[in-house]
């Protein structure tokens, strides 16, 4: 029997809530100034010593953030409708035409003469390039995995009904989001005032939208690993209010990790993939791999309390975010599975997904925008940009969800994958023996290195 959980990281549950209170009064202000009547609120008396642009009105720039929910919702909902059939194909086509897309638009925005735009979206291209060059040796394995978490969670449908559920929730905050949006685009502030407005509009909104996905991180890794641990959905163990257990510990006891952990888990997890990327394709440059080893190993202190796997662990145990976060990491360093994790790059693949079906709703409302306010445009592109990342994300984190909680299971007693799938467990268990025997081989090379140097250093000085 279960232990009653205690509630964890209260202070960073205070500290959401009343952001997203706060952040809901601003939204309905800045809408509603603007929303059939311009100044209705009269706030312009306060902002004009930066007034450089005509008003216009909410309801003029809302419809085009309506489009951007529909194509990210219809986008969201086609992914796990295909997820059974075609999910392997789509991420596949997702890491190879995400680079060609960023180049596309960079092209384009270079031929509108927003020089800026042009050359972020060709780094980005670049950078996504290099990345995949990188790894595309770790591909195979990595769509092993995806393929296996596909399969464990289109055997569980109310998982499935959970991101619906949770994808609708995501909708009605964005309704209210683009609402305020929309205002900040119709005011008649100048250019970098609506910028500066609409980055902290989307900073707020990028860390609800990280707080939603973790949520159903948290709600299906949970049901995922209790089904796991009872021999499967067939087995009459299993309990039968096991997806509504995991529904409220994530809504009450476990929220305030959840959100915590939303603040920097996906910032830092990115920044590990470029460096990892760029550490493997360094070669004999002393000085460059000397100062990405200081970055790497920054980084990877960080990971110690701020990685993905917590989420399972808080699932699971319901402790605080810190604790899930270094239980999971030291399970993984103990039992050699960080070997097996460190080549695994899925959480990257399904990042190029959510990438790119954010791209594809922005284009849809930038291509409007760009036909009837061309100045406007790449504000209501950049923006619905996320609005589309976040509404595919809900989709993709199911898999993901899956993935970490595979790794925990393995970690934790390898005898529960293996009677889940014996073939999928061998595959896995000899990955690991390779990988193990990978970074062996590598620390005698740098041990034979460094005592080669020495000794060159002694002839030489003698």
């Amino acid at each position: 029997m279960e232990q009653p959980r205690r509630w964890h990281d209260v202070f960073w549950l205070g500290i959401f809530v009343i952001h997203l209170v706060g952040m809901g009064l601003v939204l309905g202000v800045l809408g509603l100034n603007r929303f059939k009547q311009k100044n209705r609120l009269d706030i312009d008396k306060y902002t004009y010593r930066f007034m450089e642009n005509e008003a216009g009105l909410t309801e003029d720039y809302w419809p085009l953030y309506a489009v951007a929910g529909g194509v990210g919702t219809s986008l969201g909902w086609s992914w796990l409708l295909l997820l059974g059939s075609r999910a392997t194909q789509m991420m596949k086509v997702s890491v190879h035409i995400l680079t060609t897309y960023l180049a596309v638009i960079s092209v384009l925005c270079l031929w509108a003469e927003q020089f800026f735009w042009g050359v972020a979206f060709a780094i980005g291209a670049a950078l996504q390039f290099l990345y995949v060059i990188s790894v595309i040796d770790r591909l195979p394995f990595t769509m092993l995995v995806l393929q296996k978490a596909v399969k464990m969670v289109w055997n569980l449908p109310e998982v499935m009904r959970v991101a619906y559920a949770f994808m609708l929730v995501v909708l009605l905050w964005l309704a209210l989001w683009s609402f305020g949006a929309a205002g900040v685009v119709a005011s008649s502030i100048g250019d970098s005032g609506r910028w500066w407005l609409l980055v902290v509009l989307s900073v707020s909104l990028f860390w609800t939208g990280a707080v939603i996905c973790n949520t159903v991180h948290v709600i299906v890794s949970g049901t995922v690993v209790r089904v796991t641990i009872h021999g499967g959905r067939e087995a009459g163990s299993v309990p039968a209010n096991n997806l509504m257990k995991s529904l409220q510990y994530a809504l009450t006891t476990s929220f305030g990790s959840i959100c915590y952990g939303s603040l920097f888990t996906a910032a830092i997890r990115t920044l590990r993939w470029e460096i990892r990327g760029i550490r493997s394709k360094i070669g004999n440059n002393e000085c460059l791999l000397c100062c990405v080893d200081f970055l790497f190993h920054l980084v990877e202190t960080l990971v110690r309390f701020f990685n993905k796997y917590a989420y399972v662990q808080i699932a699971i145990y319901g402790k605080s975010f810190n604790r899930s976060a270094r239980d999971a990491w030291e399970l993984f360093q103990s039992t050699g599975v960080e070997a097996l994790v460190a080549h695994d790059c899925s959480g990257a693949v399904l990042l190029m997904g959510t990438i790119f079906g954010g791209l594809i709703t922005g284009t849809c409302s930038g291509v409007w925008a760009w036909i009837k306010w061309r100045d406007r445009a790449f504000m209501i592109g950049s923006t619905s940009m996320l609005m589309g990342m976040i509404l595919v994300g809900v989709a993709m984190v199911v898999v993901e969800s899956a993935v970490t909680s595979i790794y925990i299971c393995y970690a934790e007693d390898p005898l529960l994958i293996q009677s889940w799938d014996t073939e999928f467990f061998n595959q896995m268990s000899e990955t690991l023996h390779q990988r193990l025997q990978h970074r062996s081989s590598r620390a005698r090379e740098v041990l034979t290195q460094n005592q080669l140097d020495s000794r060159i250093g002694e002839h030489t000085s003698i």
